[in-house]
């Protein structure tokens, strides 16, 4: 099911999640909908994750609504698609929260998109999910609703970093990002990461991620010495031109990087599944095959989401399961704290210890908005992949 710009996300008396082109009017009752703005980008460049996340979103916001809702109430996300633009992030959160009067907001889910909107979300006093890595984005201080249920850029480049310093012992390594919010601010972060690790980075760029040619980005690091690329872009487009260009290169380095590299997308647009061997992509203990199975509550999600008849295997299990865990989230937030009162929301996530979610488990204090473990950030086989889940990668204990 897709879900284009400026529809409503809402489960029916059918049980199937019913998207409406209209905007439902603001709650006056208590047996109106609790209304949450969802904010993904749906198309443009940057849409893989939106799309994946979407569908988790749009399964928990039914099996909520089938259960109850939120204390009889139904939850409806308002949904804009931000088209991958920081600009049209920032018109959506105005609508959102001055005209729309949502109780809270789910989003954005790219660091562009989100760098750009959080702090007018802030501004407005909103409380604020997002899955987004950029480590600036939580800041209890100036953001002080804003949570974060994903790593911060620290942590996934730490993950990666170790994996090709420490497991594959390379040392001479090229970092290549597109131009977006989240790719310069991920190789920024990095490269003095890699250096302070002992690394030698010989080749680093922002490049065009619609740059069609990337062969000499890719002669420059092979001419350099490089014994590893490492992308940062949640762009297909761009990521498989990459693994393309190596093949085509014959040039036989390992890449390691961002998780769009093991998606269903970039696996579509490669010239040849060899593209796809010595490929190694952050990901998530609780979203990796170990030993051939998956830990058991994905285990039992991945057979919600066949039963149901949801389709994951073009995407990456655990932006799916990322949808469902935000969604499940906020419902147990606002059952908790009430929709009106958004201190109250902020004061209930602030307690959130040791919250089991699919993809990961979440804890936050009132001091730290960050609430992802450093030991689940993991690199995964991404020519493994398996009902959009991935084997860990060679090198990890079980």
């Amino acid at each position: 099911m897709s879900i284009k710009r400026r529809t409503v996300l809402t489960g029916s008396a059918a049980g199937v999640v019913s998207l409406t082109s209209s905007l439902a009017a603001p709650a006056i009752a208590q047996s109106d909908p609790i209304r949450v703005g969802y904010l993904p980008a749906l198309t443009g460049p940057s849409s893989s994750t939106g799309v994946g996340i979407t569908r988790g979103t749009e399964l928990a916001v039914d099996v909520i609504n089938k259960s109850g809702g939120i204390n009889g109430r139904k939850l409806e996300m308002i949904v804009r698609d931000t088209q991958s633009d920081p600009t049209k992030a920032v018109n959506a959160v105005a609508e959102l929260t001055q005209r729309q009067k949502v109780a809270a907001i789910w989003g954005p889910l790219n660091s562009g998109e989100a760098l750009a909107a959080t702090p007018l979300i802030a501004r407005d006093k909103v409380p604020m999910l997002h899955p987004c890595w950029v480590d600036s984005l939580i800041d209890v201080k100036k953001y002080p609703m804003a949570f974060r249920m994903a790593p911060t850029n620290t942590q996934v480049g730490k993950g990666a970093n170790h994996y090709v310093f420490n497991v594959l012992k390379l040392k001479k390594v090229a970092v290549v990002s597109d131009t977006t919010g989240y790719g310069t601010s991920s190789a920024n972060t990095y490269v003095p990461m890699l250096k302070a690790m002992g690394a030698e980075v010989v080749y680093t760029n922002h490049v065009d991620a619609a740059n069609p040619d990337l062969k000499p980005e890719l002669l420059r690091m092979q001419s350099a010495g490089a014994q590893a690329i490492m992308p940062w872009s949640v762009n297909a487009g761009f990521l498989s031109r990459i693994l393309n260009t190596r093949g085509a290169m014959g040039w036989d380095v390992p890449v390691v990087g961002q998780t769009t590299l093991g998606s269903g997308q970039t696996k579509a647009l490669l010239d040849k599944p060899e593209n796809w061997n010595k490929v190694y992509s952050n990901n998530f203990r609780n979203c990796c095959y170990v030993n051939g199975k998956l830990p058991p509550r994905a285990a039992e999600y991945v057979e919600r989401l066949k039963k149901d008849k949801i389709e994951f295997a073009d995407t990456l299990l655990w932006w799916v399961a990322l949808g469902w865990d935000g969604a499940m989230m906020m419902a147990e937030t606002l059952k908790a704290a009430g929709p009106k009162n958004t201190d109250m929301v902020a004061y209930w996530n602030n307690k959130v210890k040791g919250w089991p979610g699919i993809y990961g488990t979440v804890t936050w204090t009132p001091e730290e908005h960050n609430g992802f473990p450093d030991e689940d950030v993991v690199m995964c086989e991404v020519n493994s992949l398996k009902d959009g889940a991935f084997n860990i990668a060679p090198g990890y204990s079980s």
